[in-house]
Formats: structure tokens, sequence, C-alpha cells
């Protein structure tokens, strides 16, 4: 079936223009459905658009963004390789997306959430981690935090068209079942899990030394972010009158979300 192809595996990439032409190579090898694919569209856009404000000179250390972008995209990058490479195990983050990506019930802007969940709430501290390590820096010195919470600004402009770009391939109707997805979208926030994954970058950045405790902070995040996505992965049901186990699952993203 189109809906379970493998996307092509690479190397590592070692610029967010290489990243970027992977994406597309990504894009390429999926059909349109996919769920891997709806999350990855959406990340191509951010990347270029995060790229071009790069070149223009918009960050303060270039050099710092232009790498975490790079590790960033890699720990996906590494998902679509053992996606690619069976059996090799998928990270329990995304075990949720890649179990349903082929799920016609779900909503495309629903992968595409999922997706941010599982990259964002969980690669991200990665690699912000590693890139530390990398520059022989931290995540308090210079302008990092700084530069970082610029990409946030960026992602406020992008977010609202990133959305409606999904939304236009889906003919809504006024039902219960199409409000409930509009209120799972409207219940998420990028720049709300971008700060949540700074603070666990800290965490980790200072649980380093202690592998012990990065293990068990690790593993529980792991945890958490696939029980958010599969919360976000729940098929409404478009038949059935009653919608109250979707409704109530909306809820649980909402505390899971915003405390």
């Amino acid at each position: 079936m189109m809906a379970d192809a493998l996307p092509l595996a690479g190397p590592p990439v070692t610029s967010v223009d290489e990243a970027i032409t992977r994406m597309q190579q990504i894009e390429h090898s999926l059909p349109p459905t996919d769920g891997l694919a709806c999350f990855n569209r959406m990340y191509l856009e951010v990347t270029q658009d995060v790229n071009q404000h790069l070149v223009q000179g918009y960050f303060s250390d270039p050099t710092f963004l232009s790498t975490l972008d790079t590790v960033f995209a890699n720990v996906y990058f590494d998902v679509v390789n053992a996606l690619a490479d069976p059996p090799t195990p998928i990270p329990a983050a995304w075990q949720p997306l890649i179990d349903e990506r082929s799920q016609p019930a779900i909503y495309p802007i629903q992968f595409a959430l999922a997706g941010m969940n599982a990259h964002i709430n969980h690669d991200l501290p990665i690699a912000l981690v590693h890139t530390c390590s990398q520059l022989h820096t931290n995540p308090s010195e210079g302008t990092h935090h700084e530069d970082y919470q610029k990409v946030d600004a960026l992602l406020d402009e992008a977010e609202q068209s990133l959305r409606q770009s999904f939304e236009s391939g889906v003919v809504l109707h006024a039902d219960r079942d199409t409000q409930a997805v509009a209120d799972l979208v409207g219940n998420w926030s990028i720049n709300s899990a971008r700060d949540v994954a700074w603070d666990t970058a800290l965490a980790l950045w200072r649980s380093r030394s202690d592998p012990t405790v990065e293990d068990l902070l690790m593993n529980g995040l792991a945890r958490t972010v696939a029980m958010a996505s599969r919360c976000l992965l729940v098929a409404p049901d478009r038949e059935a009158p009653d919608h109250s186990l979707f409704e109530r699952l909306l809820r649980s993203i909402e505390i899971l979300l915003h405390g």
C-alpha cells in the first residue's frame, strides 16, 4: 500500500541546506497523506524560513543556531532511518505517529501536531545538549537563549499559516467532530512546547555527568511525550453520535500542554 511506503534512508547532514534537501527527498518518497509526510511538510517549511533568516543575519550567533538546527534535524533523520530499515527500533517518543501514520480517519493536522510533540518536546532538548557539547559552550552562555527565542518569534508568524495550510484540505462541516479537531488545534502551541523543551534541556545539561539520573529523565520524558501523541492521534469516530471519549482525550491533552 502507498500509505505504508518507506522513506529513503540517508547519512547525517552537515548543514541546514543539506537538512532541507533531505526533507525534500523524504517528501518525495512518501504519499502526501502519510502521517510522517504531514509532519515532514510542516518541518520543511519552518526550516526553510529559519534558514532564510540565518542568511539575512537575523541571529546574534548564527554558528550556534545553524549547528542546533542541523543537530536537531539529524535526530529526526535518525527516526526516518529507523523506519526505512526495519527492524531497527523506533524511538518510543515517535512510536505513536509511526504506528498510526497510515490511519485514514486521522486528520493531517493531528499527524503534524503529534510530530511537533515528539520532535520539540523530546528531540529538541537532546539537540540542545549535543549542540552545546559540540561547540564547547552551555545553554546559559552568550546569546543562546536570545537566539532560541528569536526562532519562537518566527514560529509565531508561521504557526497560523501552517495550521491553515493543513486545514485547507479538510471539508469542514458544522458537526461536533470537526469542532473537536478545531479545539485540538487551538490547544496546541509550538512556543509553549519550546519553552518546556528549553527547561528540559537545562535539566539534561545539569545531569549529564550522572548517567542514572539522565536515563531516568529521558525514559520518563519519552513515555510522557508518547502518551501525549497517542492522545493527539485519537481518530474521531465520524459515524458515532457520542463523541464523549474524543472530547475527554482533548481535555487530557489540554492538561498535558498547559497544566
